[in-house]
């Protein structure tokens, strides 16, 4: 891999998307702690976007808090007087406590002030579920539309799947939606998958470690759909030497050889450097010959007409009412796949290192190009992640906090502020020896 290789005007995008989702879940995380404790009567010093370590971008002070914005893109925080936090201010600490303190609150009112960023996350995810729901619906293409089955990569071909199956179910479960399937395996544990071949059905059992490599692999190189090479646009680059391909060509030979699919173009096409190829398509039910050069940069010679536009997609519409209870049902469905995930982490039915990743990991996850519907499923489905992760009884998250609290309130007994600064730098090392270890395993996948 090389710099010069890499899309920065993909690369800018991406990030653009990231940075305004993450700031969006950021403020309004921050704004389910900073509105209950100014109910409370707490005073509020700082709320910033992302992390100011030593300087901040951009900071205005209104009343007794300094609003700003900080240059780690890591998070951001509001800090509470009398609370031990990421700030770890001890002095403040050291002090007997005053009545806008957060520390001299009654314990209710620390919970609620400690979960509200928690809250915040649970509805802005179910809203923006109810919205996609709503304004968009539901798009897939149907597995049974799929007229010419698969194409089947390294990873199906190693459990016995076949050029041209077709996907049927997986453990008796009709496969509907062809998007699902390797959520169906992965996420399902699926055993058993059923392929039409032909006229014949054929039983295909999914080994033990097949979850493994489809996690490893990123769920690439398993199944694709398989669809012909019809010409949507000519690649601008692209260098013809005898004729010029057009829109709605269907191509039928490459490099003297006879295709009908896209794959079979690709899968030639890695074979092919720095030199003539022939190419044959069928244009108004003639046939017509062409030659290019196809170099080792490999420059686009066209992109096909996708199988969405080829074999038609099922769009389920909601009217407002029917969003919401679909809406509701979305989101603790994709909480509920996030779950599953962890737990195949924790009993090493998938690597860490396979799994983690950090910011990189998450901008990347963006379209290369402004999509303003999967921008904003992507921000629903961090929301209610992050909510997830926040509630996590660990020191320093606010679910370690909220269990302290609720502890108290059983006990009668509140833990010492020397107790809590020591949760709190434990907590905080955990997260950041997590956080680096991700950020490794990013550089580590990105410049193997």
């Amino acid at each position: 891999m090389t710099l010069l290789a890499i899309d920065w005007s993909s690369v800018a995008v991406k990030t653009g998307q990231f940075i305004l989702s993450f700031s969006i879940l950021v403020v309004l995380h921050e704004m389910g702690h900073f509105f209950p404790a100014k109910w409370f009567k707490c005073r509020v010093e700082k709320f910033y976007l992302f992390f100011n370590p030593w300087f901040s971008l951009w900071k205005t002070k209104k009343g007794e808090t300094e609003y700003g914005l900080g240059w780690v893109p890591f998070g951001g925080y509001v800090k509470i007087s009398g609370m031990v936090d990421e700030s770890m201010d001890k002095e403040q600490m050291k002090r007997p406590p005053e009545p806008h303190e957060f520390r001299s609150k009654p314990a209710w009112q620390r919970l609620i002030i400690m979960i509200g960023g928690v809250v915040v996350n649970i509805v802005l995810a179910i809203v923006l579920f109810i919205m996609l729901m709503y304004v968009w619906g539901e798009e897939y293409l149907p597995a049974k539309n799929l007229k010419y089955g698969v194409y089947a990569d390294s990873l199906a071909r190693s459990i016995g799947i076949q050029n041209g199956d077709k996907l049927i179910s997986i453990d008796g479960r009709p496969l509907e939606n062809f998007g699902t399937v390797e959520a169906e395996i992965v996420l399902k544990d699926g055993k058993n998958l059923l392929v039409q071949r032909g006229n014949e059905m054929v039983n295909i059992a999914i080994p033990d470690d097949f979850i493994k490599k489809l996690n490893k692999s990123k769920l690439e190189g398993f199944v694709d759909i398989r669809f012909p090479a019809i010409v949507d646009s000519v690649g601008p680059q692209a260098k013809f030497i005898s004729g010029k391909l057009e829109a709605g060509d269907q191509i039928v030979g490459y490099n003297n050889k006879s295709v009908q699919f896209f794959d079979e173009i690709k899968a030639e096409r890695q074979k092919i450097k720095n030199q003539e190829v022939n190419v044959a398509v069928l244009r108004n039910s003639d046939t017509v010959n062409l030659r290019y050069f196809a170099d080792e940069k490999k420059t686009v010679l066209f992109y096909p007409k996708s199988p969405a536009e080829l074999f038609g997609t099922t769009v389920k519409k909601y009217t407002l009412m029917e969003s919401i209870p679909a809406g509701f049902t979305k989101c603790f469905e994709t909480l509920g796949r996030y779950v599953t995930g962890l737990k195949q982490l924790f009993t090493g039915k998938v690597n860490a290192s396979d799994s983690l990743g950090s910011v990189i990991s998450i901008g990347n996850t963006f379209p290369g190009v402004w999509d303003w519907q999967k921008f904003w499923t992507l921000t629903a489905i961090f929301s209610i992640i992050l909510a997830f992760m926040n509630i996590l009884p660990i020191p320093a998250l606010d679910g370690g906090h909220a269990l302290f609290t609720i502890v108290e309130m059983v006990t009668g007994r509140k833990p010492g502020d020397k107790f809590m600064e020591y949760a709190q730098m434990v907590g905080m090392i955990l997260l950041l020896g997590i956080m680096a270890y991700a950020l490794g395993l990013d550089f580590w996948r990105l410049f193997r």
